[in-house]
């Protein structure tokens, strides 16, 4: 980062700027302005929700020595305090926090006592400007905005945060710094693109959140139990519950009753992240999505970033016939503040049929790109999943072997063979599963490529996006006639790949994709 140009706002100035928060007038070309104070009455709430959780515990400590109206009024005193410093602290950030947006740079700055932090990003760079508001800013109508720029800079996106200003205020940074001269395709505006039907949250409940949040739920009700010093109550009352069970049943109804939870986990989830959830092309040439109950978030993509999409097919998603879109764009957000967020999703998962179809709509293109009929692998590709998964259901299968042959253990031999037939016939499956899942082809104006079998991936890929490729081959994919091609691309990922593909199939595909950039590396066939 570089320090902003020009002299700072002096006092005068800062007053002026403060006066006009973002709930004022606009502000004239380079205007210093001023976060919303409102954010300090945000700062207070949350401070008074951790207070509150401490609170209890402390005032229990403190009975013992001080009696009930001494750790009554520590407690109070305490909370108070750190309510009110969370207040002044939050009040002075933000009277000392200004922002500008000039012909060629955002500049931020911060100085809070002796600390002084100066940050600005060159307006040709920014690639996103992303508007997102909790509960409480929703109430006071402020949101927080995110202006990033898709660089990295030490392993960290290079972005600068507003947290927070008036709605008004977020709406106008975002059309500001993202509108861009209007070319011959960007004047066309399409509006809505796809908007939320409530029959899509059928698909929460067999996404992998579910079990992973039932086992999250298991987790959270031993450690609070720990807490208060009642987990062997717990363990005890379980146990009593199922004395005159078989363990087998015990351990169903426990896996059942988790996974109940999940899916309730993820059916709540699914509502507070895709609620109220909108794609709408914008005038300009910006995609806007739009959703989210309680947090409300703005995600817009520039079409000009966009290089493609990435139609993603989860296992149990698939096995109901839905996907999901994701962006494939340059200069998308990496981060988020919250761990379920993601940037690059324009659809959740939805009906097969009408993702394809949002596909289309997106790319700008008569047929869907991801729907494209695709180029079957050779059979030595199959070979070599199914050995890949029969070698890696059979390894822990072994090891049990070997240790009750070493151990004179049958119970482990036992185990063993349990282990080899209930995995070997999993890993043949999803073997194959895997195999039909290969194809690539070109469709237009994009190469498409499609693997993978828990999580299987269909990626339409822009042909001149495309600005390289690698070619790996192993002594295995040599002896069968296999490549794995890897189109090198500045958007999404930044590399995707087509794997086990007929060696000179490949060749061909990967000239015929990019033509002029693999021919110079090839020998004529003799």
């Amino acid at each position: 980062m570089t320090a902003p140009h020009g002299a700072a706002p002096d006092g005068r100035d800062a007053s002026r700027a403060a006066d006009a928060d973002g709930r004022g007038a606009s502000p004239g070309p380079g205007e210093w302005r001023g976060l919303d104070p409102r954010t300090a009455v945000v700062a207070g709430a949350a401070g008074a929700g951790f207070a509150a959780g401490g609170a209890v515990p402390a005032f229990l400590g403190l009975t013992g020595p001080l009696g009930v109206p001494g750790a009554l009024l520590v407690v109070v005193a305490g909370f108070l305090l750190l309510v009110a410093g969370g207040v002044a602290l939050e009040y002075v950030r933000c009277r000392r926090t200004r922002y500008r947006v000039g012909d060629e740079r955002v500049e931020l700055q911060s100085r809070l006592f002796v600390l002084d932090r100066r940050r600005s990003l060159p307006r040709e760079r920014i690639r996103s400007v992303d508007l997102t508001a909790h509960l409480l800013l929703r109430l006071l109508g402020l949101v927080k905005v995110r202006i990033g720029t898709g660089e990295s800079t030490g392993g960290a996106e290079s972005t600068l945060e507003l947290h927070a200003v008036g709605r008004a205020e977020g709406e106008r940074l975002r059309r500001e710094l993202l509108r861009r001269a209007a070319g011959p395709d960007t004047t066309r505006h399409d509006g809505e693109l796809a908007v939320l039907d409530p029959a899509w949250i059928r698909y929460a409940p067999v996404s992998f959140v579910a079990p992973l949040l039932g086992g999250a739920a298991v987790g959270g009700v031993m450690q609070v139990s720990e807490w208060f010093g009642v987990q062997g109550e717990v363990i005890d009352r379980v146990g009593d519950l199922f004395r005159q069970t078989p363990v087998v049943w015990i351990v169903v109804t426990l896996a059942a009753a988790a996974l109940l939870a999940g899916v309730v986990g993820a059916l709540a989830l699914w509502v507070e992240m895709w609620w109220n959830f909108r794609l709408e092309r914008e005038p300009g040439g910006t995609l806007r999505v739009r959703r989210g109950l309680l947090t409300a978030r703005s995600l817009s993509i520039e079409e000009r970033r966009l290089r493609g999409v990435e139609l993603v097919e989860p296992l149990g998603i698939r096995l109901f016939g839905a996907a999901r879109i994701d962006a494939v764009a340059t200069g998308l957000a990496q981060g988020s503040d919250d761990k379920h967020d993601t940037h690059k999703s324009l659809l959740p998962a939805v009906p097969r049929r009408l993702a394809d179809e949002v596909a289309a709509r997106v790319l700008r293109e008569p047929a869907p790109p991801t729907g494209a009929p695709l180029t079957r692998h050779p059979r030595a590709a199959r070979a070599r999943r199914l050995r890949w998964a029969v070698g890696a259901a059979l390894a822990p299968a072994l090891v049990l072997a070997v240790l009750g042959a070493a151990l004179d253990v049958r119970a482990l031999l036992y185990a063993a063979g349990v282990t080899a037939l209930l995995l070997v016939p999993c890993a043949v499956l999803l073997a194959l599963d895997a195999y039909r899942s290969l194809g690539h082809g070109i469709s237009g104006g994009y190469l498409v490529a499609r693997s993978g079998t828990v999580r299987r991936s269909t990626v339409a890929l822009q042909r001149g996006g495309v600005i390289g490729w690698t070619l790996k081959q192993s002594y295995m994919q040599r002896r069968a006639g296999l490549l794995t091609l890897t189109a090198t691309t500045a958007a999404g990922d930044g590399a995707y790949d087509v794997y086990d593909t007929d060696e000179s199939e490949g060749l061909r595909f990967a000239a015929a994709a990019v033509p002029g950039l693999l021919e110079p590396f090839l020998e004529p066939a003799e």
